[in-house]
Order: C-alpha cells, then structure tokens, then sequence
C-alpha cells in the first residue's frame, strides 16, 4: 500500500461519524446495509450520510451497490486489511536510527 492511499483512508475514519458508520459497516460484513438502515441508526439526515458515505467511497473504504431501490454499502474488506497490514507489518522491528556522519 502506498502512504499517499494509506493517509486517504485515515483521514476518512478522522471524523466520529464516519468511525461509527465505518464500523457498523464492519459488523454488517460482507451483506453490507442499506443506506436507509444506517441512516436511521444513525440518526442523521440523508445529506449528511451521502456525504460520509461519499467520503468513505472516495477513500475505497466502502463499495456501493444498487439492488433495486436500494444502495447496499459494504466495507471493501481487502483494503481494510491491507490498511491494517501497513500500519502494522513492522511492529517491533526496531529502529535504525542513521547519524548524519554515518551516512557521509
């Protein structure tokens, strides 16, 4: 993953309300929910979940998928794992830290 799409994501999930958008669309898991649904649970006007929902599109946090009248939204899983892999894959590798005279 590269930092630029990595920083996208992130800052997409900057925001409380996108966090638990983001969140009750992990535990809806790959059925996703309608944006009528969380937008009742949530309880937040249709302009303003477009909007979260748009951000987090944007971001390829989420997919959407008409089925009819409805928009289903889903997590893209493989990116949300691969976001996590990057944040973590070196844990604990420790630091190399180069001195400026090392380095001449």
């Amino acid at each position: 993953m590269q930092d630029s799409t990595a920083a996208q994501a992130l800052a997409a999930l900057g925001n409380t309300t996108r966090l638990q958008l983001f969140r009750m669309l992990v535990r809806a898991g790959e059925e996703g929910a309608t944006v009528g649904d969380l937008q009742r649970m949530l309880e937040i006007p249709a302009s303003t979940m477009a909007h979260h929902l748009s951000t987090l599109t944007r971001a390829g946090l989420v997919t959407q998928e008409r089925q009819g009248r409805e928009v289903i939204s889903r997590v893209d899983f493989r990116l949300t794992v691969s976001l996590v892999g990057y944040l973590t894959d070196e844990c604990c590798t420790g630091l190399k830290v180069e001195r400026q005279d090392d380095a001449a």
